[in-house]
């Protein structure tokens, strides 16, 4: 069985050394990341964790982040490409804090388990698989997240990394192109690919990173000015493409002569043996309903659950 079908059908385990993670301390730690950052850290207990967003004062989009609080420390886990930019972009708004961050991404190992059939694979190895989006428990010395890379049933492992080898032999390990595939079929974004700083939050429709009812923090100004509108001017999207070969990022998308965005990630999906990409769409080519192509080919819009 290859990692593709193994993310599909079973589970597979995915390398995520490469992605960053930060450590949070001091007390005034929640304070600090609660105003830097789109969604509610202060209301987190030990065993929650958020999905949030860090913006600019213009409201564009810095990184993403998973933010787990512990008992002693707020853990950040980030890609791996903006790990250093958000460290320093932190580091600067600490002024009469009680708050010290360190790098830990060469302390610890980040491995996924991902794919129906994960919670049975991670319940067999007596490991926990929490519930709730983002929540965490405690697995020997390690702790169980629920969070997934490629929007299939996941959670992922955060262990002392002397033990990454010992866990990446316990199950097939997905390449990372069978894990963008599945990424892309799922319509699931990724920061540095289908978001980056030219965003606004509501572009992306990953609402569920921002709090509407916590306090000010660094761009709220923008996301609510936004809201208060109404009106996104485009939409990041998942689309199904009738084509023989993948569009390049940045492809247009056309509703009749009228380029109504670009194509941002795309592959070709064996399990339904076509083209899958994530595109931002223009807000009235969505409403309109309007046919869209791409190279040519037919375009139709993907609903997930």
């Amino acid at each position: 069985m290859t990692g593709y079908e193994a993310l599909r059908e079973s589970a597979a385990l995915l390398d995520l050394r490469t992605r960053g993670r930060i450590l949070a301390t001091g007390e005034d730690r929640k304070r600090l990341l609660h105003a830097m950052c789109t969604n509610h850290i202060e209301e987190l207990t030990p065993g929650r964790g958020a999905y949030a967003f860090f913006l600019t004062a213009q409201g564009r989009i810095l990184a993403d982040a998973i933010v787990l609080c512990r008992e002693d420390d707020l853990l950040l886990l980030l890609e791996g490409e903006t790990r250093e930019k958000i460290y320093q972009h932190l580091d600067k708004y600490i002024i009469a804090d009680d708050v010290t961050l360190r790098d830990v991404t060469d302390e610890l190992c980040e491995i996924g388990v991902e794919g129906p059939g994960a919670r049975d694979w991670l319940l067999a190895q007596g490991a926990p698989a929490p519930d709730a989006p983002f929540s965490w428990e405690s697995w020997e010395d390690a702790i169980v997240v629920r969070a997934s890379v490629t929007g299939a049933p996941g959670w992922r492992i955060i262990a002392p990394a002397s033990r990454c080898t010992e866990l990446l032999a316990k199950l097939i390990v997905a390449a990372s192109d069978e894990i963008e595939t599945v990424r892309i079929e799922h319509g699931q974004p990724r920061y540095g690919v289908d978001i980056t700083e030219a965003n606004l939050v509501q572009e992306t429709g990953l609402m569920q990173a921002v709090s509407f009812s916590k306090g000010c923090y660094l761009g709220q100004e923008i996301v609510e000015r936004v809201r208060s509108r109404g009106q996104v001017n485009k939409l990041l999207t998942a689309l199904r493409m009738e084509l023989d070969t993948v569009p390049a990022a940045g492809a247009e998308v056309v509703a009749g002569e009228k380029a109504v965005g670009n194509i941002t990630s795309a592959v070709w999906s064996p399990a339904e043996n076509g083209v899958r990409a994530l595109a931002y769409v223009r807000g009235e080519a969505l409403k309109s309903g309007s046919d869209l192509t791409v190279n040519g080919g037919r375009a139709e819009i993907v609903k997930h659950a």
